[in-house]
């Protein structure tokens, strides 16, 4: 028998497999898109072409981040000067009035009380127009203060506790009206809780207002630092370019970078200016402004209590002894008082900048004076035994103590009327320095930034 052999097919191993294609070369692996960007980049940056694709980006983020953060900026700044003019000095002043409001009222039912049963009409008109007065800024100052903080407890203190003062009060005119001298107890009571817990409860509330507007001024007139510094970047790198472009082309200028410059430039200065004039106008409002209204509130409120303690003492006759147990508690407070309100005074004297602040402060000088000399009097005719002889002389109409008061406390309404308008006038003088500014860096920033690409694609035609 015949043994026929299969020849291999070429390509074939021994047992019969066709064998595969020879590997060829492999492709390059594929980087990542990162990769691929930063490759393009560097093979970007070995041709001027390419180089100045990338200055163009380089300058026009630049200018575009110096526009950000200088409208970023500006918009805090001006924001913070809307809230010194228009929120936190009208609320401090709306505190102290509302310390001013509860101290008038608490002297003028002192007065009421010392006239005995023939209470006169424009006393308790005083009287009732202060404790409504009080009530509406508690009320808007309720409105207008952020939940949460110091400012709204003392408020809900406030509209807590005035009801039981005025409580008091009505009870001790009554008892007074008929005749009856448990009505002493009742006033003395009703002013006890005013000294301890109405009156701290206002000075609180005042303080916290006042520091917050203070926060208000620092915010506002902090210098924008990232501003300045982004945009002195910004025109270094403007100036390096063209500074690269002459020496590159022999052109002294490049319209497109030379307008981005400009543009810069303009921005910055406007950023300095505005900023440096409402910082100055903001400090005037300050110092010429509401120190001068923080040391005049405070004499008045020294003036009003040194008035109601006049009264108690009449009222009271050396029933409450002062903490050596020989002396009239009230006439002693009323000593502390005055030098208190002396002190105000010649500080709010040498604050005065011009002499129609200086003016109603030195009326109220010489009002405190005549005011002292007629207090003395009437001490003196009371301590003798001569009650009846004291008592016109300390809520008489004319010649008294009383008008004494009168003439001081209205010289130092005009004078804090005088302040608040110069503080209004100059705190909106440098609010409104900003004014624009908020706009014209971004438009400044966008025309900058416009420019310098404009400027880098002129220099790109000539390649092609």
């Amino acid at each position: 028998m015949a043994i026929t052999t299969r020849a291999s097919a070429p390509g074939s191993g021994s047992s019969g497999v066709p064998a595969g294609p020879a590997p060829g070369p492999q492709p390059p692996g594929r980087g990542t898109a990162w990769a691929e960007g930063v490759e393009r980049l560097r093979a970007a940056a070995t041709t001027e072409p390419g180089r100045l694709r990338i200055i163009g980006a380089v300058l026009a983020a630049l200018v575009l981040l110096f526009g950000v953060v200088a409208v970023w900026e500006v918009s805090g700044r001006t924001t913070a000067a809307d809230d010194v003019v228009g929120r936190s000095q009208p609320l401090s002043a709306d505190a102290a009035s509302i310390y001013r409001s509860l101290a008038d009222a608490d002297t003028a039912s002192s007065s009421g009380f010392l006239a005995g049963a023939q209470e006169p009409r424009e006393v308790r008109l005083r009287y009732e127009k202060d404790i409504a007065n009080a009530s509406r800024l508690l009320i808007s100052a309720a409105a207008n203060t952020g939940a949460g903080d110091q400012s709204r407890k003392e408020i809900a203190l406030l509209g807590e506790q005035l009801p039981r003062y005025t409580g008091l009060i009505e009870q001790a005119r009554a008892t007074n009206r008929q005749g009856l001298p448990l009505g002493g107890a009742y006033l003395r009571y009703a002013n006890e809780q005013m000294s301890t817990v109405l009156l701290p409860a206002a000075q609180r509330l005042y303080e916290a207002e006042t520091g917050r507007l203070y926060e208000d001024y620092d915010d506002a007139r902090s210098w924008p630092a990232a501003s300045t510094g982004a945009g002195l970047l910004a025109l270094a790198a403007l100036v390096w370019a063209q500074r690269r472009n002459y020496r590159r082309t022999n052109r002294v200028f490049n319209h497109g970078l030379l307008a981005a410059t400009a543009a810069s430039v303009v921005a910055l200065l406007w950023l300095t200016v505005g900023q440096s004039f409402a910082r100055a106008g903001l400090g005037e409002a300050r110092s010429d402004g509401q120190e001068s209204l923080k040391v005049l509130n405070d004499a008045r409120i020294a003036s009003l209590q040194a008035r109601a303690n006049e009264n108690l003492t009449l009222i009271a006759r050396g029933a409450v002894l002062a903490e050596d147990k020989k002396s009239d508690k009230y006439d002693v407070d009323y000593e502390k008082n005055m030098k208190q309100l002396d002190q105000g005074l010649a500080l709010a004297l040498r604050l005065a900048d011009d002499g129609a602040g200086r003016e109603p402060v030195s009326k109220a000088v010489d009002g405190v004076a005549q005011w002292k000399q007629r207090h003395t009097a009437a001490r003196e005719a009371d301590m003798k035994g001569g009650y009846e002889e004291a008592l016109p002389q300390v809520i008489g109409d004319r010649n008294s103590s009383g008008a004494s008061f009168d003439r001081v406390d209205a010289s130092l309404e005009q004078a804090v009327a005088h302040e608040q308008r110069e503080f209004t006038e100059a705190a909106r003088g440098g609010r409104d320095a900003l004014g624009g500014l908020f706009v014209g860096a971004a438009a400044l920033a966008v025309l900058g930034a416009a420019a310098a690409v404009l400027g880098i694609g002129r220099r790109l035609s000539e390649y092609r």
